[in-house]
């Protein structure tokens, strides 16, 4: 059966912590208060939808997010006017059936009206190497590594420019055409997402 990309809903969010804290150690634990924060700050929280179940979800963040995830703050201190990728888990029964290809193509459509660059970063060590491949795949490239506090996990901080934002914001300026897919995400009590223009 198909599957459905859409926004989290809030009785989702248990669920969100059990498919996280069972997808081995490439994916930091989490749990129900992190899950909380996500909902109520994320720009972009969306979960795969397969056979009535939640097989994966992705999560992101603005540049302008009040995270305090020490990769994010690496991005933010030295870069701007993008949407980071704090996590990614599909369900490990549902591998290799292109979920994470289309999750990353959906929050790309999601940010490329919104914001110049798409962040996020991949563990380096043993057995990463595919995720790496992944991600070059789509068009990242190596800005920098850093060793996460308190952890010593060396990540590769990867960063891709989204091509059509100078002109979409040069074309439409912060007002986007009122389309489904170009929602933003809502959240409790969250208004529409001012778009960043910054480069």
């Amino acid at each position: 059966m198909p599957f459905q990309i859409r926004d989290v809903r809030e009785h989702e969010l248990d669920l969100v912590v059990a498919l996280n804290n069972s997808a081995g150690p490439s994916i930091l634990p989490m749990d129900a208060e992190k899950a909380r924060f996500f909902w109520e700050h994320a720009d972009y929280f969306r979960v795969i939808e397969q056979d009535d179940a939640i097989t994966g979800f992705l999560v992101g963040f603005s540049d302008g997010a009040p995270h305090d995830s020490p990769n994010f703050r690496w991005f933010r201190e030295r870069h701007r006017n993008f949407l980071y990728i704090d996590r990614i888990v599909i369900a490990a029964a549902r591998r290799g059936g292109g979920r994470g290809r289309a999750f990353y193509a959906d929050a790309m459509s999601f940010a490329e009206p919104r914001w110049a660059h798409l962040c996020c970063e991949v563990f380096l060590g043993v057995g990463y190497d595919p995720a790496l491949l992944f991600h070059g795949a789509f068009g990242f490239r190596e800005v920098g590594q850093q060793t996460m506090e308190g952890t010593g996990l060396r990540a590769c901080m990867l960063m891709k420019d989204l091509g059509s934002h100078a002109w979409i914001a040069e074309t439409y300026g912060g007002t986007l055409p009122d389309e489904p897919w170009l929602a933003p995400r809502r959240g409790p009590a969250r208004p529409a997402l001012a778009r960043n223009t910054g480069t």
